[in-house]
């Protein structure tokens, strides 16, 4: 079989094999590599107050080294650009959340408008209870998150089903970061407010860092597998190939043989009868 494999189309045929076999392993490699999301910053970073302006930037996508973190910012809310945020939970109970739009001071302008960003000032459990943002020059410091996807649900005037930042930049029609803040300290006019909830039915909303554990996505580690069985499968199939080659080549010399011991008997058969004609015979008188 040896003998065979040598042959100039096998060894072309095993280097082919070969190339598409590393190209599987190195795709199987890259799915292996995307199954682990990128792992979330360590707390010593998040929980360090980094000004919004020199952490994310607007108009631009979130990444999960961005996410998370505490910032802190100064400008002034927008009371005219407030919604509620539907179905969230305080403690097991069922509420909403109090969104503000904040105009930032110092952002990069978009299309030449002010930049602003969602602010969660709050949870209630009733609509009736959401009060106006205070006015004023004010000072935010809080937990940047990424924006949530939008839902399609029956519209409910001043409510929203999710805190999508698509949706508000639509509903406020003002340009936006994509993402939001969950505030944890307030200041007014040069006065703490603490978390900006004393004297409101307002209970503050806490959101904790992300979980340090790098999640795995298992599909991409079966596509890897895959990738890696289809590059074994290239080398059997040139295996098979040549085996079946092998196979065809030990049955011609076999036919071939019989064909000459075939030959070689009917040859020795004509030999034969050859001698038996030219033999003398003998006469018999009469």
């Amino acid at each position: 079989m040896l003998k065979t494999a040598l042959k100039p189309r096998w060894i072309a045929a095993l280097v082919l094999a070969l190339a598409i076999a590393t190209v599987f392993v190195l795709l199987s490699q890259w799915q292996f590599s995307a199954s682990r999301s990128e792992a979330p910053p360590p707390p010593s970073q998040t929980e360090t107050v980094r000004p919004l302006t020199e952490s994310f930037q607007p108009g631009t996508p979130m990444a999960a080294s961005e996410a998370d973190q505490m910032v802190s910012f100064s400008g002034r809310f927008r009371p005219q650009d407030q919604v509620l945020v539907q179905d969230r939970l305080h403690e097991g109970d069922n509420g909403y959340w109090v969104v503000t739009g904040f105009a930032v001071d110092g952002a990069p302008q978009l299309d030449g408008e002010d930049v602003m960003i969602p602010v969660v000032r709050g949870w209630i459990a009733d609509p009736a209870d959401a009060t106006a943002a205070p006015e004023g020059e004010a000072t935010v410091v809080g937990r940047l998150l990424p924006t949530e996807a939008p839902a399609a649900e029956r519209p409910v005037p001043g409510q929203v089903p999710t805190l999508s930042v698509a949706e508000l930049i639509n509903l406020w029609d003002a340009p936006s970061y994509s993402g939001f803040v969950t505030a944890t300290a307030l200041t007014v006019a040069g006065e703490d407010l603490g978390d900006g909830t004393a004297g409101t039915d307002l209970r503050p909303v806490v959101v904790g860092a992300q979980p340090q554990e790098t999640p795995i996505n298992w599909m991409n580690v079966f596509y890897a597998v895959e990738w890696v069985v289809f590059a074994g499968f290239a080398i059997f199939l040139w295996w098979r190939l040549v085996a079946d080659d092998y196979r065809r080549t030990l049955e011609d010399e076999e036919f071939a043989a019989a064909e000459a011991r075939y030959q070689a008997g009917q040859d020795a058969g004509d030999e034969q009868d050859g001698a038996s004609t030219n033999a003398p015979r003998n006469e018999v008188s009469p």
